[in-house]
């Protein structure tokens, strides 16, 4: 039986990455700070873990290596959104940002290779996003995480190939989750009192409500991708869901003035509907 760290399963992506897993016949450790949340399966072993905390992160991993032999694979699902001014948003917000979603990855990253360089083999799989190449404002500091990490996961693939082990980025775009609300709730937390910004928040919550950028992938459908990327025979560098993911990353890389200009739109547009 092959075996897989998710983290981040309490919700989301991670929530049906561990059902669909788990129903495919692998041995599944869910891992979240909300551990009634997981969901439950013969094939799964929910665990606590808050991937800020260093010692959550190994007690996490150790209580895996004393339940399993090996490691196939450990998906770096646990991020959320600290939206707001990058002006206002408070120094201890921008640290939890970044020790929520690139941090607790590459800890707990450190923590299982080397048990995958003993068995020559295993996945590390980053669950990014489209928004580590192209951006929005108010979201500056989870912007800068999804770009550190992919910067990180592609030099670390480059480092562990030697040992057959591949790290790889999937980079989903619009969800049809919470993710965006959640977002939008820490914005207004992250204002301050008479915040100038207050017209942007109005401008990007319709935005990020995914109905400018097209429908969203479903959770599950995000999930098949985590397990595609998990067992293809010859692993990608990048797993996008869908081709306008992939064509909207292309043009903030190759195009960024014509992404300014169809970002601008788009707020300008979101903005007279409010």
């Amino acid at each position: 039986m092959k075996t897989v760290i998710i983290t981040g399963a309490s919700n989301g992506m991670g929530y049906e990455a561990a059902k669909l897993f788990a129903n495919k016949g692998w041995q599944v450790f869910a891992g979240a700070r909300r551990v009634k949340k997981i969901p439950t399966d013969k094939n799964i072993t929910a665990l606590k873990l808050d991937v800020t905390d260093s010692k959550s992160n190994q007690a996490f991993v150790t209580e895996i290596l004393n339940q399993a032999d090996r490691i196939d694979v450990l998906i770096n699902n646990a991020g959320y959104g600290e939206y707001g001014p990058a002006e206002e948003i408070s120094m201890e917000n921008v640290r939890k940002q970044f020790e929520t979603n690139f941090f607790g990855a590459v800890e707990l990253s450190q923590l299982v290779l080397p048990t995958m360089r003993t068995q020559k083999s295993g996945r590390i799989i980053n669950i990014s996003s489209i928004g580590g190449d192209l951006y929005m404002p108010l979201g500056s500091f989870y912007h800068a995480t999804k770009a550190a990490m992919q910067q990180w996961s592609d030099t670390l693939d480059t480092e562990v190939k030697a040992f057959g082990i591949r790290s790889i980025v999937i980079q989903p775009g619009g969800t049809a989750s919470s993710w965006g609300a959640i977002a939008m709730e820490n914005a207004e937390k992250n204002l301050k009192q008479n915040s100038p910004y207050q017209p942007l928040v109005v401008s990007i919550r319709g935005a990020l409500s995914g109905e400018s950028l097209g429908a969203g992938a479903t959770s599950l459908q995000l999930a098949e991708l985590f397990y595609k990327a998990a067992t293809d025979e010859k692993p990608k560098r990048r797993y996008f869901h869908s081709m306008g993911d992939r064509a909207i990353v292309h043009i903030a890389r190759a195009h960024p003035k014509l992404f300014i200009r169809v970002l601008t739109l788009i707020l300008n547009r979101t903005g007279k509907q409010k």
